[in-house]
């Protein structure tokens, strides 16, 4: 089977995000920079089918030259190849994103055969748009779902298995087919000695983005409130040991 993955180099998870002066992109000096966990799960995922299936796993991304670290990452856990579409703009809106992606793909799959199922993040961790995979399967004209928590290929389909309050929603698609990933599918591996040292020395593919007007600008970047504490003293001395038991009461501790 041949899968192709699309990732996005987002800000480290749990990263204090600081604006430039004039509140058009992230603060990167001082930043660390990964996947996004669902599409890092999404790696996972392709690795382990073909580690049972055969066949070869792809991953790609839009980015600056500095995401190419990003995808040596995804080679140390046993991506066969990457392909970076190198790009100087801070931002690409899914518009943008999913029409360079089209295209590379399109490219890609001239040269050689097409690719059974390409998977992607549910969404990024730092925009959440929710867009890129659905555009691309469109253009692509091929099936999607999204939210999926499990893949089963059964040879031309997958079943893909959405977790919800009251059970499993299961969806078959027949192949060549789109898969939006959850974080939870799987757990991702950590890159072995003998991985890393793969991924230092494996070639990383480049093709130039096609670029599109989208219609869309950024206007300014704004980063949300802190949500701040509110700390309340009940008192000085033994007086506040009754204040004590009530909120224990109320916590259902007592």
């Amino acid at each position: 089977m041949r899968i192709l993955v699309c990732v996005k180099r987002v800000p480290a998870p749990g990263a204090k995000i600081v604006l430039t002066p004039d509140a058009q992109d992230i603060d990167a000096s001082l930043l660390g920079f990964a996947v996004s966990p669902h599409e890092e799960c999404a790696v996972e995922e392709a690795v382990q089918i073909v580690e049972r299936e055969g066949g070869s796993v792809t991953v790609m991304t839009l980015g600056p030259p500095e995401a190419e670290e990003q995808l040596r990452s995804a080679v140390a856990v046993g991506a066969t190849s990457v392909v970076l579409l190198p790009s100087d703009i801070p931002d690409w809106d899914p518009v943008s994103t999913s029409t360079a992606l089209v295209s590379a793909i399109s490219r890609l799959e001239d040269e050689e055969a097409p690719f059974d199922l390409i998977l992607f993040g549910n969404e990024s961790a730092d925009s959440g748009g929710y867009q890129v995979g659905i555009r691309v399967a469109r253009s692509l004209g091929r099936p999607m779902v999204t939210g999926i928590k499990g893949i089963d290929t059964e040879g031309d389909s997958v079943a893909a298995r959405r977790e919800t309050p009251s059970g499993w929603e299961v969806y078959r698609l027949p192949l060549p087919a789109i898969v939006g990933v959850k974080e939870g599918i799987n757990l991702p591996r950590y890159p072995t000695l003998k991985g890393r040292m793969a991924a230092r020395r494996a070639p990383v593919a480049t093709m130039e983005p096609a670029e599109s007007a989208s219609g869309q600008s950024k206007v300014m970047l704004m980063t949300p409130p802190d949500a701040g504490s509110a700390v309340e003293i009940l008192g000085e001395g033994p007086e506040t040991a009754p204040a004590i038991v009530d909120i224990m009461e109320g916590l259902g501790l007592v």
